[in-house]
């Protein structure tokens, strides 16, 4: 399961903008506060306060609309950053116009707007900054200090004040690029995992939907099977071992008759969208013993490691049907001595299957269920496909390991579940 996020990329970027806004506008207030109190700037303060409040007010009316419900959208994000251009416009008409070093400072707005916005509305910007700087070029209240003032080494005032403006400006713009940088590669991950979620439920529905017709298909095979394996039995009555495999073989009929029954009992989805609940170890020896039916050639032993509790999964068939394919692997690979061990935590339930065969390639291992690839020369790989998908249908995972003792262990883990909550 994907968590969706919980902010668009507009507004998660208007929540940037407005960390940017403030952290700004608050180095304003301190560069004019210290330029009055020590560099004794000849300014109009009440203007210049004035429109520092405004911002301030604007900042916070921000910070309120954000936690409404009602998306951002271009346009009005960019009208947010017209009126950042329209304040620091005032701002310079203030405080020296062309001549103040954070003149440049235009460049912050026109940089965001155009790693965010449509190519039309950065341009708006881009006009916005370049005619206030123009103006600024034309119209302003001079601050003698900022073109003629030195500082004890003998630099200007105005270098310094540029060199600022330069450290403000890259640390803003670093900071605003990166953040939305990084919740775009968020966004595209996210999407590229729903992509590829959604072609695996596609791939399984079609298998699915041929296992249907062909479940229905083989009904008739099977009955005609049954009705010969009656037939045989009657005639090799006096043969004893004779008598003995076909009843063998009469199992076996009735046991993949019985299966299919339930496949296409179990085929209705609504069923499988309300999940029983089970211990988890009576739910294993169950289809342990009902794999054994199927496998009489198996020697197996089982471990149950935990002994404090009693966990619970939510379990249906198809996620029974998705540990027998792992198990049937196992036997595939070795049908001697596999060993079962179960394990919990405080929040999944452990499956190990450990079997003595060759291994598994780990060129091929990470790719395993995550498409139709199998380990054996005539394999198709449907089954660990969708054993996956199962297991990961209901919050689980699976793991194959090469055992350093030999052979192949397969880790599958499940969240646990209580009796009255299968989430």
């Amino acid at each position: 399961m994907h968590q969706p996020l919980p902010l668009s990329t507009p507004n998660r970027n208007l929540v940037r903008l407005t960390i940017v806004r403030g952290i700004t506008w608050t180095g304003f207030l301190g560069a004019i506060i210290f330029g009055i109190e020590v560099l004794s700037f000849q300014l109009h303060v009440m203007p210049v306060i004035l429109v520092i409040i405004a911002m301030g007010l604007v900042n916070v009316a921000t910070w309120w609309r954000l936690g409404r419900p009602r998306a951002v959208t271009d346009i009005e994000y960019l009208v947010h950053l017209l009126i950042d251009v329209g304040g620091l416009s005032l701002l310079f008409y203030y405080t020296g116009g062309s001549t103040n070093p954070f003149i440049t400072y235009y460049l912050v707005p026109v940089t965001i707007a155009a790693a965010t916005l449509p190519w039309r509305f950065a341009w708006v910007i881009a006009a916005a900054s370049l005619t206030s700087y123009t103006v600024m070029m034309l119209f302003y209240e001079p601050v003698p200090q900022l073109s003629n003032g030195f500082v004890g080494t003998g630099i200007r005032l105005h270098i310094i004040g540029m060199w600022l403006n330069f450290s403000l400006s890259a640390g803003l713009v670093t900071f605003f690029i990166f953040k939305m940088a990084h919740a775009l590669r968020r966004r595209d991950l996210t999407l590229s995992r729903t992509r590829e979620t959604a072609l695996r439920n596609e791939q399984v529905l079609a298998v699915a939907t041929q296992a249907a017709g062909t479940a229905h298909e083989l009904g008739t095979p099977l009955s005609t099977m049954a009705v010969l394996l009656s037939e045989m039995r009657q005639e090799a009555r006096d043969n004893t071992p004779l008598v003995e495999d076909i009843d063998l073989l009469r199992q076996q009929v009735d046991t993949c008759k019985a299966r299919l029954q339930t496949l296409v009992a179990n085929a209705d989805r609504r069923r499988l969208a309300k999940p029983e609940i089970a211990a988890a170890e009576t739910w294993l020896r169950d289809v342990l013993q009902r794999w054994l039916v199927l496998r009489p050639d198996v020697s197996h032993r089982i471990d149950i490691q935990g002994k404090r509790g009693t966990p619970y999964i939510a379990t249906d068939t198809t996620l029974e049907q998705a540990l027998m394919n792992l198990l049937n692997n196992a036997a595939d690979a070795n049908p001697m001595d596999i060993s079962i061990l179960l394990d919990w935590t405080q929040d999944d339930v452990i499956i190990d299957i450990r079997d003595h065969g060759p291994g598994v390639s780990m060129d091929i291992a990470d790719q395993l269920g995550e498409t139709f690839i199998s380990t054996k020369s005539k394999g198709m790989g449907i089954g660990l496909f969708l054993t996956h998908a199962t297991i990961n249908r209901f919050g689980g995972g699976v793991s194959l390991y090469n055992h350093e003792e030999g052979g192949t262990l397969t880790e599958v883990k499940l969240p646990r579940a209580t009796a009255d909550n299968p989430a």
